[in-house]
C-alpha cells in the first residue's frame, strides 16, 4: 500500500485562525482499477476533502491511496466483488489516517472520517446495474469459494 497523490491547501491561513469557525466537510471519493501484472490489480482510492465556513474554504485535502492486490484463481465476477469491496476497505483505514494526520499538522482540530461500509456501497452499485438490465439478483455478493 502506498499514496500516489497527496495534497493539502488552506487558503486563509493564518488569518482564519483569529476567527470562530463552524466547518463543515465534505467527503467524495472514488476508486479506480488497472491492471498491473498477470494477475496483479492496482486499486486507488481517491479521496477529497473540503471544509466550508460559510462560503470560505477552510482547507482542501486529496489523496489518492493505492496498493497492488494479486487476484489469483478468481471468476471475473469474483474480481470484479475483490476491487468494488475488498481493496477499498484495505485501503481506506490508511487514507484515512492520513488525512487526519495532515489536517492537524495544517493547524486545524483532527478530522476524523467516518467509517465506509464498501460491501453495502458495492451491493448497491450491482443492484442498480442489475435492475438497469432488467435482471434480479439476491445476494449480489454471493461467492462459489
Amino acid at each position: 500500500m502506498y499514496v500516489k497523490d497527496f495534497s493539502f491547501e488552506s487558503p486563509k491561513v493564518p488569518e482564519i485562525f483569529s476567527t470562530d469557525m463552524a466547518p463543515q466537510t465534505e467527503l467524495n471519493i472514488k476508486s479506480v482499477s488497472k491492471e498491473v501484472g498477470k494477475d496483479a490489480q492496482e486499486v486507488a482510492l481517491t479521496l477529497t476533502v473540503e471544509a466550508k465556513d460559510k462560503d470560505q474554504v477552510l482547507f482542501v485535502v486529496e489523496l489518492e491511496q493505492a496498493g497492488v492486490f494479486i487476484m489469483q484463481g478468481y471468476t471475473k465476477e469474483e474480481k470484479e466483488m475483490l476491487i468494488g469491496s475488498y481493496c477499498p476497505n484495505a485501503l481506506y483505514p490508511f487514507a484515512r489516517e492520513a488525512i487526519s494526520d495532515m489536517v492537524t499538522r495544517g493547524g486545524f482540530p483532527q478530522l476524523l472520517l467516518q467509517p465506509i461500509n464498501f460491501d453495502a456501497l458495492y451491493a448497491k452499485a450491482v443492484q442498480e446495474r442489475l435492475q438497469e438490465k432488467g435482471e434480479q439478483e439476491t445476494d449480489p455478493l454471493k461467492s462459489t469459494h
